[in-house]
């Protein structure tokens, strides 16, 4: 374990010990308002009850997501409704899976599709993950053996998105999704999952596991608040960019304008 000091601490704040966890995917579930304060910056409705699981509702309500930690097995469902297209889809993450994971799609839902097509293996590939085909089974497994992610297509037709992690004393998490989910978020779930990045957690939410590297850091609470409102803000300003765009009038040329002969602009 390597040891870390942060420079610049503010008079009278006591610096908190946290660790940097590698591989991410070890790395326990975290605080799940890295996901819900995300959504709620994005303009998502906060459908939560009162002493109830959390519930978000996207601005169209076509996608709900839940954290509920309480139900067997627990953790994440996320479903979206049949629109045009778009058959119905669902996703179900376990209680252990790291928020920052989860974020991968759930943000996603907040952005524009690329206008590329979304390739799924590709960020696993990057990050030097195996893949093999296996009859009808597409598998790619990261390079310490401890996560993986299955694509499974049965001969009467059905399918599924299969994905986890496992330490070596069998704890971790997995995850399902259906094979209607849209192969963009399918994609940001697996950069998420394959990303080299670090993630944070407090002291006593280490997991014990010899298969994790940690790194000793010490911050400051104004740092984590700092870091918080960092991507909550990113989340507001890309929400009115895109408000502001679809409410701005658009002007069309004056019926009586024409552009100058041999397409160049008229110079004044």
């Amino acid at each position: 374990m390597r040891k870390k000091q942060w420079q610049g601490w503010g008079a009278g704040e006591q610096p908190e010990q946290h660790y940097l966890i590698e591989p991410r995917a070890l790395a326990g579930g975290g605080d799940i308002r890295h996901v819900s304060e995300f959504l709620r910056a994005s303009g998502w409705r906060d459908k939560t009850r009162k002493g109830g699981p959390l519930v978000m509702e996207s601005p169209d309500r076509a996608v709900r997501i839940s954290y509920d930690p309480h139900a067997l097995p627990g953790g994440w469902t996320v479903r979206g409704e049949a629109r045009g297209d778009q058959s119905a889809w669902w996703a179900v993450l376990g209680r252990q899976t790291p928020v920052e994971i989860v974020a991968g799609l759930t943000d996603a839902l907040t952005r524009p599709r690329s206008a590329h097509a979304p390739n799924v293996w590709a960020p696993l590939e990057e990050q030097h993950w195996s893949t093999r085909f296996e009859g009808r089974n597409y598998t790619a497994t990261s390079p310490d053996g401890s996560t993986w992610v299955h694509f499974r297509q049965h001969e009467d037709g059905r399918a599924l998105w299969w994905s986890g992690a496992r330490d070596e004393h069998g704890n971790g998490w997995t995850a399902q999704l259906a094979p209607s989910t849209p192969m963009h978020l399918v994609q940001a779930f697996s950069a998420a999952l394959a990303s080299a990045e670090p993630v944070i957690r407090p002291r006593g939410r280490v997991p014990r596991s010899g298969q994790i590297r940690t790194t000793s850091v010490s911050v400051l609470p104004s740092q984590l608040s700092a870091w918080q409102h960092a991507r909550i803000a990113a989340a507001r300003a890309a929400t009115w960019a895109r408000n502001w765009s679809a409410d701005r009038p658009r002007t069309t040329p004056h019926p009586h304008t024409r552009a100058p002969a041999g397409g160049a602009r008229a110079r004044r």
